[in-house]
């Protein structure tokens, strides 16, 4: 199955508390259907201190359910869902809303 939402993607949060925030997509964990979204989700995780380096509050962003996330239109800069077209025998990424291609 295709990816819909590929990592560097401009997205945007549906639910939870971080509604309505935009980010980048960071990093993909297929296994769980979730997403790294810069800037989305953070919690703040301890670190002990070692001879090496610093301990202290480390801010991180934590991962957020695929369906929660949508990518964000590369026209009107809104939501979209994520259709595909077959173009010169390559599958290619298609915004739902203003048809625009969203892969090349």
């Amino acid at each position: 199955m295709a990816a819909r939402i590929k990592k560097g993607d401009s997205v945007i949060v549906l639910a939870g508390k971080d509604k309505g925030k935009r980010g980048q997509v960071t990093e993909i964990i297929t296994k769980l259907n979730k997403v790294v979204v810069e800037g989305v989700n953070s919690v703040i995780t301890h670190k002990k201190q070692t001879k090496d380096s610093a301990g202290g509050r480390i801010p991180k962003n934590a991962p957020v359910h695929l369906s929660n996330v949508a990518l964000l239109d590369p026209k009107n800069d809104v939501a979209t869902r994520v259709g595909f077209v077959i173009k010169d025998g390559k599958k290619i990424r298609v915004a739902k809303k203003s048809g625009e291609l969203i892969d090349g």
